[in-house]
């Protein structure tokens, strides 16, 4: 299989292409001589259509730090969560991520990928002759099918002992009540311990849907979630912060701020406290969430 799935032309057809979209930013990373990762096959798995979606949606690559940073930042969440013990990492809509491949795992540690049956076929064939760090599982299954994925989590929850869940990249694109299902499906799950999320906040979003990324508002593939309440929304459903990360602080410490982050820094400290509290609104936050 030489090309993602539903993908022709030049727009966003499927959610999958945004995994070609996020490929192409970890293969500039890979290059620098400062890389803060190395992903040797990024490159081969975005491709020329993954190059095409991202000239589509920013032109000046205003995303790449953002990508990065949130990269970076869940290589280190998963490796803490694995040193304290996880034995299993499901990674759900897993789509072009080759964290089994470049982070060093011990080979006894499983690794569940699941995404679309294309996206799977896909990254297989790209991927044929490269091998994994630890025990790696791909399984096709499109996780919008509640029954088929509570099936899966009950299967995956038997055999482990403790159970880390991915879902980067994956809750902005459901709904507010496609969220609740999820985090209610793998909170039944009794050795499904922590789960790593990204998250923007409303604010973030609504200005993104409206300036940056318009395509995501009124295009075949949108953006839906940010948590009302912020983190404490995921408290409902039986999950607690155990991490919170902010990527505004991240991407500084990693020195992959935003273009002209200084420049907005100054005018923040220049400008009202009343616009400086509704400018700490446009955040995104990276999350390790833990059984509560």
């Amino acid at each position: 299989m030489s090309e993602p799935p539903n993908s022709p032309g030049q727009s966003v057809a499927h959610v999958s292409d945004t995994a070609l979209w996020v490929a192409v930013h970890r293969a500039t990373e890979t290059k620098r001589k400062d890389a803060l990762f190395r992903d040797p096959y990024a490159e081969r798995l975005s491709g020329e259509r993954g190059r095409q979606i991202a000239g589509q949606l920013e032109p000046g690559n205003g995303a790449a730090w953002s990508i990065i940073t949130r990269t970076a930042v869940l290589d280190e969440l998963i490796m803490d969560s694995i040193r304290g013990g996880a034995d299993t990492i499901l990674n759900l809509a897993a789509g072009l991520d080759t964290r089994p491949y470049r982070l060093s795992l011990a080979p006894a540690t499983r690794w569940i990928e699941v995404d679309f049956p294309e996206m799977i076929a896909y990254k297989e064939s790209k991927l044929a002759d490269a091998r994994p760090q630890c025990a790696l599982e791909r399984i096709a299954l499109d996780l919008t099918d509640r029954p088929a994925r509570q099936r899966l989590f009950a299967r995956v929850s038997e055999e482990s002992r403790q159970v880390l869940v991915i879902t980067e990249g994956l809750l902005i694109y459901l709904t507010l009540d496609e969220v609740a299902a999820l985090a209610r499906d793998l909170h039944a799950m009794p050795r499904f311990q922590l789960w790593t999320a990204d998250v923007l906040t409303p604010e973030l979003l609504e200005w993104l849907l409206e300036r940056q990324f318009k395509t995501f508002a009124t295009g075949t593939v949108r953006m839906h979630f940010a948590p009302p309440g912020g983190v404490a929304y995921f408290e409902r459903f039986g999950w607690r912060a155990r991490t919170v990360r902010k990527m505004t602080v991240e991407s500084r410490r990693l020195k992959r701020e935003m273009p002209r982050a200084w420049l907005y820094r100054l005018l923040s400290s220049l400008s009202p406290k009343h616009v400086r509290e509704r400018h700490s609104k446009f955040e995104s936050h990276f999350l390790l969430l833990e059984r509560a």
